[in-house]
Formats: structure tokens, sequence, C-alpha cells
């Protein structure tokens, strides 16, 4: 079939499926099959697939048609310049949270936490794209990453060595900012439909084969310059409004925080104020409709300098404190 045809088809397809752009996903996966960029598509429409081509071009857009992410199917996405490795065990990186990276890189030019080497911790780093993308714009930090999935932290370190940052960021299995037991190694599996999380703390072989793949450290975090995180927010309570896609294919554990969707920031807010130095800053993303529910947690007899950060659309994204 020639790479036109072959495109026209696949287009039908994923309209047929209501997956959103489908040509826009259907050149995409073209591109990621032949190895070409979007120019060749456009300039070389006669050229014939081969019959492997066909049959992984086929694959894919069959994947894509069930509504699995395209990211997931090219295992790659994007992020502040940076080409990261994705898989299922982690959450897909959205342009939205470059606005995490960008404020800390503001309260760096401002001066905040220079006095001497800066220490940032990237709690629930997922595929590690905050943390690296500060590690490629702050030489001299000494930078460290939690995750509570030993999963996501193999992708984590694979991106480290991809990107040749291996050396800058140490990978650490934890719960938030605390070392995570052998009963605990990664969140409870959600039950989207009845919006319940369903309790699973005993130790199971999975968990305790993650645990031993990941060695447990038992030191606290302290005198910290910075903690920065995209944790999970959306509430169950929520759940009908997340994309089929999200709900379907990403780790629910990265999406999900409780009824309210603040289980997990809460958290971050609490252990922040004792790892955090005096004038360290805490930087995080926030859903939405948050704004308000999340500054809640911020004591005024613990915190100050309370910054609300918009994206580009005006809507609050990333919330910054400064520990007194």
């Amino acid at each position: 079939m020639q790479l036109k045809a072959a495109l026209t088809a696949a287009v039908e397809r994923l309209g047929v499926a209501e997956i959103g752009s489908p040509r826009l996903n259907s050149e995409t996966l073209l591109m990621f099959v032949l190895a070409v960029n979007r120019a060749y598509l456009y300039a070389h429409p006669e050229r014939e697939l081969n019959a492997e081509e066909q049959a992984r071009y086929d694959e894919a857009i069959a994947q894509r048609a069930t509504g699995m992410p395209s990211q997931y199917i090219t295992g790659h996405q994007e992020f502040w310049g940076l080409d990261f490795l994705v898989t299922p065990a982690v959450l897909i990186p959205r342009p939205e949270t470059e606005h995490v990276v960008e404020t800390v890189l503001e309260l760096v030019r401002e001066g905040h936490g220079q006095s001497g080497r800066l220490r940032v911790v990237d709690v629930g780093t997922g595929s590690g794209c905050i943390v690296l993308a500060l590690a490629n714009e702050l030489p001299t930090a000494e930078l460290y990453a939690t995750d509570i999935s030993a999963d996501a932290l193999e992708i984590a370190k694979a991106n480290a060595a991809r990107l040749q940052l291996a050396s800058r960021v140490q990978f650490l299995q934890r719960d938030v900012l605390e070392p995570v037991s052998h009963t605990a190694a990664i969140a409870n599996p959600i039950d989207i439909a009845n919006s319940t999380v369903i309790l699973s703390g005993e130790s199971t072989p999975q968990a305790d084969e993650r645990c031993r793949r990941t060695p447990i450290i038992t030191a606290q975090f302290h005198d910290l310059d910075l903690v920065v995180s995209n944790p999970p927010y959306v509430a169950y309570r929520e759940a009908d409004k997340v994309q089929r896609s999200v709900r379907e294919f990403e780790p629910l554990h990265a999406v999900f925080a409780g009824i309210d969707g603040l289980d997990v920031i809460g958290r971050i807010v609490e252990q922040a104020q004792v790892a955090l130095k005096p004038g360290g800053w805490l930087v995080v993303e926030i859903g939405y409709s948050m704004r308000d529910e999340v500054l809640a947690l911020f004591s005024q007899a613990l915190w100050d300098d309370v910054r609300v950060v918009p994206d580009l659309q005006g809507i609050p994204r990333v919330i910054a404190a400064r520990r007194k």
C-alpha cells in the first residue's frame, strides 16, 4: 500500500473510533514506524510500504484506536526540549508541568536558596521529567528524585542515562519524602467504577520484588532548598471527568489522590515543612479548580510569600510557598 493510502485509511479508522485529532495521530504513528519526519510524509505520498512496515503501522493504529495514548505506543514524549522514554508505568509528561520548572528557575534567578549549593528534591518523579529538566538547567545543584513506584524509578533512571544526567540525580524509593516500607511499595489500586480505594496493605510477592529492586534509604531529608512536585491531584469523585485514555492507560496512583484530590498534596506540604530549611521553597502543580483548597493547607505561622502561577490559559497551575 502507498503511504498516502495507508495514511488515509488510518485517519478514517481513528475517526470511526472517535479518537481526537485523527490525522495528527495517524501522521505521528506513521513517522514513528518509518523513522521519518512530517516533511517526508508530504514529499513521498507515493512511497510503497513494505509488508513489515504496513504490519507495524496497522498494529500501532489498532492500539491507538483502543484509546491507548500515542506516547505509550511510540515510547517517547518531549518535555522541556528533552526526549523522554515513557511507558504505562509513568504518567505522560504534560506541557503545563513545564510551569513547575519555570517557577523553580525564576526562584533561583531571584536568588532564593543560593547560600551554597542548591539541594532539590522532586517528589513523585515518574519519568523524571522535572528533575532532569532541572539537572539540565542547574548544573551545580544537588538533586534527588523520589517515587513510590520502583517501576517508575527504573524509567526515570533510564531517562537520566539517555540524557547523560545519571551522575547528577539520586533516585530513591519514597512515599512522598518518607522511606517506603515493604508493605507499601506502591499506592493502593483504585476502583474507578465505585470511586473507592481497594485496600491492599498486606505484603505481596509483587510488592516485595519491587522493593528489592530499589534499595530503601532510611535517612530523612533535611535542610533542603527546594521541594518540587507534580503530584496526583484528581479527586475520586471527579473520575468521570477524566479522559478515558487517562483512566484506562495511565498509572492511577499518579492521577488520583483521595476523595477531594488533596491527600498527596497535603502530605507533601506537611513533610516539606520539616524537610525544607528556613527560606526554602515548595513548588507544586495543582488541579484547575484546587487553588483555594491548596492555599488553605499553608499555615501562616509556617509559610509566607505564597504565590499562585497561572498557565498560558490563565488557570492556576502552580503554587509556590516559602518556609519561614
